[in-house]
């Protein structure tokens, strides 16, 4: 199966540096993806780098088995929103989604039009809340039935219920389309709810990535004695440490169960641990409760 975005080494260099460097990744066909990362980890760049408004510096990008740069027919199947809902705003939404359907060979008015029934044709998107704006981005990024379909920051914008909306909106769509999926936010919450596979992103790099329930099964919190490490059986590798008095905590990677009693292993959530990938300097301290699911605190 053809990966929906593949990059090898690649990287973009602005003249203030590497926005993107040595970035290496493989996003899965149908996959629901966070592409998480902290303001100016370099998330809107690779966006940006895979629907060809930017060019690499460095490396290759394919994008549903196509160098979109040099074979810029690969973007008919390719759904983008950019941050802020970009559109013409002296234009009125029945003039948005009619020079959409112009513009695009694949265009579908059945989906585009399905959750706008209740915005006036005639309003202009200047008018429009910030809420009803975004979901006629979205709307006009469906409407070309992509196979790909970006959006670069959705919800920074939007209240709790606009929120919502948008999410109800983009699961339809994408159940309708078969579509992969790629959402970038800085606010881990805002794809801790929809994504199934994770990208992380730190200083331009891949920090993290890969399946969320295998990155959740693979990582374990272990807690006991302050002491040396040595090995310790089942750990392939050790992320992150923290010594708290007499105590230390340990954010493992593991190869197999950890056994050795001398050490208290709790699971993780994945906003605690992507916050410990992007602010590795904070461990979770070990509640009171020890029933508790330990918590990282970013």
């Amino acid at each position: 199966m053809t990966a929906a975005v593949e990059t090898w080494g690649l990287g973009k260099r602005f003249r203030r540096g590497w926005a993107v460097r040595e970035c290496t990744l493989s996003i899965p066909e149908q996959a629901i993806v966070g592409l998480a990362g902290p303001n100016g980890a370099g998330k809107s760049t690779l966006l940006s780098l895979a629907v060809a408004l930017l060019a690499p510096t460095e490396g290759e990008i394919r994008v549903l088995g196509h160098d979109p740069w040099r074979e810029p027919e690969t973007l008919e199947q390719i759904g983008y929103v950019g941050q802020d809902s970009p559109l013409y705003r002296s234009f009125s939404v029945g003039e948005t989604l009619d020079y959409a359907r112009r513009m695009n060979a694949r265009w579908d008015p059945t989906i585009a039009n399905r959750s706008l029934a209740h915005l006036p044709a005639g309003r202009r998107v200047s008018a429009l809340s910030a809420g009803d704006r975004a979901r006629l981005a979205l709307a006009v990024a469906l409407g070309k039935r992509p196979r790909l379909l970006l959006l670069d920051e959705p919800f920074a914008r939007l209240d709790p219920r606009a929120g919502r909306e948008f999410l109800q909106m983009l699961m339809d769509g994408v159940a309708e389309t078969g579509a992969t999926v790629v959402v970038a936010s800085h606010v881990v919450a805002d794809i801790e709810r929809i994504a199934d596979h994770i990208v992380l992103l730190s200083e331009g790099r891949v920090r993290l990535e890969g399946n969320v329930e295998e990155l959740l099964t693979s990582h374990r919190l272990l807690t006991g004695a302050r002491r040396p490490l040595g090995r310790i059986g089942g750990v392939e590798e050790i992320v992150r440490e923290r010594h708290s008095g007499r105590q230390l905590t340990l954010l493992a990677r593991l190869a197999a169960p950890v056994v050795d009693p001398s050490w208290s292993v709790d699971e993780i959530a994945l906003e605690e641990l992507l916050l410990a990938y992007m602010a590795p300097e904070r461990l979770p301290r070990r509640t009171t409760d020890e029933k508790r699911r330990l918590r990282w605190h970013g």
